[in-house]
C-alpha cells in the first residue's frame, strides 16, 4: 500500500501510539529508579555512595555486603524477616476469614439489627487510629503480650474495612448459587464455605494482597509492642540502621531491598486479581 492509499488518520494514530509508548517508558524508568538506587548503593561501599563523582555502578560490586547484612550482630535481619512473614501471613489469613464471615453474615443472614451492626462497623472507620492506639497498648500490656507475636498479630486480625468490603461484595454475589446449595441441604455455613468462598477466589486474592502489604509495612505498632529485638519486624530493623549515633548507609539500602522483595513477589503473583477483585466490591446496597 503506497502513502496515498493509506487510511485518513493513520499518521495521527501512529504518532499517538508513539507518544503513549514514550510516556509509559518514562513512567517505567521513574518507577524502577528507586529499585536501582537500592541495589546500586546496597552493593557499594560507604565511600562509593558518598563520593561526589557519581557512577552508574561502582567499579566493584560488593556481594559480600549481603552476608554482612545477615551477620550484623546489632540487627537480627533474618529473625526480623521471619517475624514479618509470620505476622503478615497470620494477619492476612485471619482478616480474610473473620472479615468474610462477618460480611457474609451481614449480607445474607436475616437479622433485624443487621443494618445497625453494619452502621456501627462503618462508624469505627471514622475513628482515627491515634485515638485507639493508647487503649490498645494498655490492653495488650495488661495481657502480658508485649514483645510477643500474640501482641503483634491478634490486634490486627480484626478490621472493619475488610468486613465492609466483603459485605458489599456478597450483596452482589448470585443468590441462585446459594439457593441451589440450600436445596441440597446446606445451611448458611455450608453455602458460605462450599459455594461462596470457592467462587470468590479473585476477590479474596485482591484483599489478601492489600492486607499483606499493609501488615508487612506496619511500623508504629510493631515498634511499640516489639520492645525486644527477638520480636522486631523488618520495618523496625530498618530503622536501627539510621540512628543519632551511627548511619550504616550500604546496609540500610540493602536491607530495604531485601525487605521489599517479598512484596514484589506477592504483587507479581497476585496482581492479575487485584484490579478485578477490587472492581467486584460492588459498592451498592
Amino acid at each position: 500500500m503506497d502513502a496515498t492509499s493509506r487510511p485518513v488518520g493513520h499518521a495521527p494514530r501512529v504518532a499517538a501510539t508513539a507518544v503513549r509508548y514514550a510516556a509509559l517508558t518514562v513512567a517505567a524508568l521513574l518507577f524502577l529508579l528507586p529499585f536501582y538506587l537500592l541495589l546500586r548503593n546496597g552493593l557499594a561501599t560507604e565511600s562509593d555512595i558518598t563520593s561526589p563523582d557519581w557512577t552508574l555502578f561502582p567499579s566493584t560490586l560488593h556481594w559480600e555486603n549481603i552476608g554482612e547484612l545477615f551477620t550484623d550482630p546489632a540487627v537480627p535481619m533474618a529473625r526480623s524477616l521471619l517475624n514479618s512473614t509470620v505476622i503478615a501471613v497470620l494477619q492476612t489469613g485471619g482478616q480474610l476469614l473473620l472479615g468474610s464471615m462477618c460480611g457474609y453474615g451481614l449480607a445474607r443472614i436475616p437479622y433485624r439489627h443487621a443494618n445497625k451492626v453494619f452502621y456501627a462497623i462503618v462508624a469505627t472507620l471514622m475513628i482515627p487510629s491515634v485515638v485507639t492506639f493508647v487503649p490498645s497498648f494498655v490492653l495488650v500490656s495488661s495481657l502480658g503480650w508485649v514483645s510477643s507475636l500474640r501482641g503483634l498479630v491478634i490486634p490486627g486480625l480484626f478490621a472493619g474495612f475488610t468486613a465492609f468490603l466483603f459485605r458489599q461484595y456478597f450483596l452482589g454475589f448470585p443468590r441462585e448459587l446459594e439457593e441451589a446449595a440450600r436445596i441440597d441441604g446446606l445451611g448458611y455455613w455450608g453455602a458460605y464455605w462450599r459455594i461462596v468462598v470457592p467462587n470468590s477466589k479473585a476477590f479474596f486474592a485482591a484483599i489478601a494482597v492489600l492486607q499483606f502489604i499493609g501488615s508487612w509495612n506496619a511500623f508504629l505498632w510493631p515498634l511499640v509492642i516489639g520492645q525486644d529485638e527477638s520480636s522486631w519486624t523488618v520495618q523496625v530493623a530498618l530503622s536501627t540502621f539510621l540512628t543519632a549515633q551511627t548511619i550504616n548507609i550500604h546496609e540500610l539500602f540493602l536491607a530495604a531491598a531485601v525487605g521489599i522483595l517479598p512484596l514484589v513477589v506477592v504483587f507479581v503473583v497476585l496482581q492479575r486479581y487485584l484490579v478485578r477483585g477490587v472492581t467486584e466490591t460492588g459498592i451498592k446496597g
